[in-house]
């Protein structure tokens, strides 16, 4: 199975609002269409979370960079995720915490961004 970067966009209930893929396992480019989606379900879009389907467990200064961007333009800060084979990061209010007890929808990015498990 081929891997790529997946991004999910999840309510505050754990729903999944919308989702994007790319072409690369290690790129995630910018569209208009995802800065769109996130504006338009920005009152219920409570985490952000993509996948590093060949690692690492961190976020990337690619990450860091549109964490900030999509920060200042809703005026708050989602909770941020990154989901790699090795486990899941979740950055909420500035702080990075490893996740032990993993959300439902994670092993569905990890199949969608074709990592087994």
């Amino acid at each position: 199975m081929r891997k790529v970067e997946v991004l999910f966009l999840i309510d505050g209930e754990g729903r999944i609002l919308w989702s994007d893929a790319s072409t690369s396992p290690v790129a995630l480019p910018d569209s208009r269409a995802r800065w769109e989606a996130i504006w338009e379900r920005r009152k219920h879009l409570a985490e952000i979370a993509h996948s590093h389907p060949v690692g690492p467990l961190a976020f990337s200064r690619e990450d860091e960079e549109t964490m900030e961007a999509i920060s200042a333009g809703l005026g708050r800060s989602p909770v941020f995720s990154v989901v790699a084979p090795s486990g899941m990061l979740r950055r909420i209010a500035g702080r990075d915490e490893r996740v032990d007890e993993e959300p439902w929808w994670a092993r569905l990015l990890r199949r969608a961004s074709g990592v087994a498990g």
